[in-house]
Parts: C-alpha cells; structure tokens; sequence
C-alpha cells in the first residue's frame, strides 16, 4: 500500500482501516471530526496525518495535542507500533473523544496512551517531549504559547497542520516569537502546509 507516495507495510495497512472503521462506528454518535468530511477520511485525515510521522519517523515521545479524532496522534502510535517503539501522549479534554482514543489504540495496538486534561495543564503532568503535534487546534500564535514550555530551552520539534492562510499566521506569530521555521507542503491539501517549528524564544519587547 502507499500512503503519500510512500510504502506502508501490510500490518500497518490493516492497523489503519481497523481504525477507519472504527473511526466510522463512533463517528454516528459523536462528532469526531466535521460529518461533510466523513467520506474523504482516508484522503483528508488518515493519509493527512500520517504525514507527520513521515516527516519524522525516528521513534521518539510524541505529545499530540488536542487529539479529537485520533488525528494525527492515533496515526502516528499506528505507525510507532511497526516500530516497537516510541510513544504518543494524545491530550484531550473532551470525555467522550477521550474514550474514543482508548478504545482505538487498544484496539490497533498502537503505542499511545490517553490524558483528558486541559491543555494549559498538560505541561506539569508531562513536563517532557521530542516531537509536538496538532491539527486544526488553533491559530499558530496561541498554539506556540500552549507549547512553549516543551520548546524553549530544548530540542523539541512542533509539527503543525496549517490551511491556506498560514503566511499570515507565521507573520502574526514572528511578532511575539522567535523560532526557526521548515515548510512542508502537504501531499494531501495542495494550499497546505505542515510547519515545523524549533527553536523557539521569546521576542524580546
């Protein structure tokens, strides 16, 4: 099978469509993701996530933040499964996702575990990470306050999924931030990008 142009081993296939249809299961009781994009989800959120593993696939400790759906988080513990190692630390606040998480990385085997907390509050209850995500959480300024106590100081690296408008919200940010940037345009969304983020301080005032 490929997935954005690239080899995905016949465990990790079935691993995802496990996950798809038991993604499509919950998905008629809670809202997991945006039910008018419920017939694109291998195109527009499993193949989507799963290039943020891609783009890193060193196992190492993921904190996805955010996690709704599963995704990227489930997606990438999919993928750390093959590997044997690493782990994902999918935070969701919401009850009713979060048992929905549990029950799909139980269920494919992949290599996370869940937190229902807050966000603001996650930092003190896993105070360390290599590799951040988030997709569709909130504009990159407020997304670099909700990870900055991973990322100043240390090695950590941020992978967000970012929409057409991602230049203005790189420019907004650079006025309260300082960080180094990588654009990765997406395999899936041709306005998209990923942003990965390093580097990242404070602008002095």
């Amino acid at each position: 099978m490929l997935l954005n142009g690239k080899s995905v081993s016949r465990e990790t296939q079935e691993k995802l469509e496990h996950f798809s249809a038991l993604f499509q299961k919950w998905a008629k009781a809670i809202n997991l993701v945006a039910p008018s994009t419920l017939d694109e989800l291998w195109q527009r959120h499993i193949a989507d996530s799963a290039q943020i593993f891609q783009l890193s696939p060193l196992p190492c400790k993921w904190l996805d933040l955010g996690s709704g759906g599963g995704f990227p988080g489930v997606i990438t513990a999919i993928f750390l499964a093959e590997a044997q190692d690493g782990w994902v630390h999918l935070v969701e606040s919401n009850q009713k996702k979060a048992a929905f998480l549990r029950v799909a990385l139980s269920e494919t085997g992949a290599r996370g575990s869940v937190h229902p907390l807050r966000i603001e509050s996650a930092s003190t209850a896993l105070p360390e990470c290599d590799r951040i995500s988030a997709r569709a959480l909130a504009e990159l300024d407020p997304l670099l306050s909700y990870t900055s106590a991973w990322m100043i100081g240390k090695e950590t690296r941020a992978f967000f999924h970012k929409g057409r408008d991602y230049a203005a919200e790189v420019e907004k940010a650079r006025g309260r931030w300082l960080f180094d940037l990588i654009k990765h345009r997406s395999a899936v969304e041709p306005d998209s990008v990923i942003l990965e983020i390093s580097n990242l301080r404070h602008k002095e005032p």
